[in-house]
């Protein structure tokens, strides 16, 4: 069976085809930011909580690691009910972000940020979080999108940094480098489509190391959130285990427990995140952490991005990733795009 044989069996909803449309969303997303409705500010904003779960909470992620050393207030991502006691009153903006509009976590912390007479955004393609806001008077960014909440992670950065940016949180337009991430991804994914050969195809060729291992992805700073991302599209697209550390605090404990079981190294595989923006240091530990896990016999690989900026950095490394998961659920025979285990769960907890 040819591979295209095997994505027309495997893959029925195209998740490929949502993969290879990311750079084409983030554009869509741009603009339709800038039309959407703000909302009233009567008071500086002196602190950001970004609240979602799961694929909507990600590109929230990305966006608040992005931001930690160019905005001068905290911005905060909240992935659980309520909201944490000193988000209150009209200097926190709240940016509530559901994909499906009924993840029941985002909408306990929407209804306490109105409560409390927060700053709030309802970003969703609607169901209750979209109902909800219309009842509250509160401005609904609202964005079509019919496929899997992991697969419109575009929506997830771009939609809030254009918020951001028009209620003049950002110091600058982030216009441009979003450009430029949007041109570098391009650029690479010319190199990863199914038509590449593996030889010459990097997705595919580390797929093909994933397969039968358990897999650990490491990133520091902006890339943290790049590896955590990693960590779902493995558990999602491919069914796979996966797990993510964060440096530099990997290495003030993660490196203490590699002696043990040895009987289960060759069944790992541990891949480092590295870009030229990291802090100088941390891109050290990402080569040293590397250096002793092999010297104790660990499998390793070094996953580097492309492009001129962080922005770049962190979309380039996150495309791969996704095309990694998707060679790696075709390798599983998976199909990439239900998650039959999580919707069960959200039955059980309904009931």
């Amino acid at each position: 069976m040819t591979l295209m044989e095997q994505i027309r069996q495997l893959d029925p909803q195209n998740m490929l085809g949502e993969i290879q449309r990311l750079p084409d969303q983030m554009e869509q997303a741009w603009a339709l930011g800038q039309t959407l409705p703000l909302p009233e500010v009567r008071a500086p904003i002196r602190r950001v909580v970004m609240a979602g779960m799961g694929g909507s909470a990600i590109g929230a992620d990305l966006l608040a690691s992005w931001l930690t050393l160019r905005v001068a207030i905290p911005i905060v991502v909240w992935r659980d009910y309520d909201l944490p006691a000193w988000a209150s009153g009209p200097e926190t903006l709240v940016v509530a972000s559901s994909h499906s509009g009924n993840t029941e976590e985002t909408l306990s912390a929407f209804r306490a940020a109105v409560e409390r007479g927060c700053v709030t955004v309802a970003i969703t393609r609607g169901g209750k979080l979209g109902q909800a806001a219309q009842e509250a008077g509160v401005p609904w960014w609202r964005f079509e999108h019919q496929g899997q909440p992991r697969a419109a992670v575009g929506y997830g950065f771009v939609l809030p940094l254009a918020l951001l940016h028009r209620l003049g949180l950002l110091p600058q337009s982030p216009e441009g480098e979003l450009a430029d991430a949007v041109a570098a991804m391009r650029e690479q994914q010319k190199r990863l489509e199914p038509d590449v050969p593996t030889v010459q195809n990097p997705a595919k060729r580390l797929a093909g190391q994933l397969m039968g291992r358990f897999v650990v992805i490491f990133g520091a700073q902006h890339l943290a959130p790049v590896a955590r991302r990693w960590k779902g599209q493995m558990n999602e697209i491919a069914k796979a285990w996966a797990q993510f550390e964060v440096l530099p605090e990997a290495d003030h404990n993660t490196l203490a427990g590699i002696h043990h079981p040895e009987a289960l190294f060759t069944s790992a595989m541990h891949l480092f995140l590295d870009a030229p923006s990291l802090h100088p240091r941390n891109r050290q530990r990402v080569l040293l952490t590397r250096q002793v896990f092999l010297e104790t016999g660990l499998n390793t690989d070094l996953v580097e991005a492309r492009g001129l900026s962080p922005m770049a950095h962190q979309w380039t490394l996150l495309h791969l990733g996704d095309y990694v998961a998707y060679y790696l659920a075709l390798d599983y025979r998976e199909d990439p795009t239900p998650v039959v285990s999580i919707e069960e769960f959200k039955r059980r907890m309904a009931t």
